[in-house]
């Protein structure tokens, strides 16, 4: 969808050069984290947007064998994933390749936990020329503690922080974008309790 400026901020994703990245939300870590229905939740709106505008997605799964698979309630709208031993999902180093190859900047992350294979995985990708987003209410940790302060360090570190409502507009850019209807449903949605 071409936009109807002439030139946008290069600090604004552009969803040709933009992956989405959902990080290790398996069937053994979701039950202790206190925010998992808030991330998964998120992370289902952002991959519903990211395919109704073509956006590329990919998913880690950290050992699978010992967390389980990715939970169901995303399993079924993502690709096959990466599995991984290393806490980065940047060590996946085909999928690395893959977004160079394809022209891939800006990684948008959801997942958990936030202070660990969220945080690694962001500062990796930055190292690696990327740059990374964190969808704040899309990720999370056992503690809150955790979660903030990684945050924290993230942000100091220069990595983008934004909101999964932000991003979805963000890649949308227009209301005359033909996929704009479905972006607003998904932000209109409102969680149960």
């Amino acid at each position: 969808m071409p936009s109807e400026t002439t030139s946008r901020s290069p600090l604004l994703m552009n969803r040709n050069e933009t992956a989405l990245l959902v990080v290790d939300l398996q069937e053994r870590l979701l039950p202790v984290q206190p925010d998992a229905p808030r991330v998964v939740w998120n992370a289902r709106r952002l991959i519903d947007g990211a395919k109704a505008l073509g956006v590329t997605v990919a998913v880690t799964e950290q050992v699978p064998d010992k967390l389980g698979p990715t939970t169901a309630l995303l399993a079924e709208r993502l690709p096959p994933p990466h599995t991984k031993t290393a806490f980065s999902s940047a060590a996946c180093q085909d999928l690395i390749s893959a977004w160079h190859d394809a022209g891939v900047r800006h990684v948008v992350l959801t997942g958990i936990e936030t202070h660990v294979c969220v945080a690694q995985t962001a500062l990796d990708l930055l190292a690696a020329g990327f740059e990374p987003k964190v969808a704040i209410d899309a990720v999370g940790s056992r503690h809150s503690i955790d979660h903030e302060t990684a945050l924290r360090r993230l942000d100091a570190s220069g990595v983008t922080l934004t909101t999964t409502e932000a991003v979805l507009f963000e890649w949308c850019e227009t209301s005359a974008d033909p996929a704009f209807r479905a972006i607003s449903a998904l932000a209109k949605e409102r969680r149960e309790a």
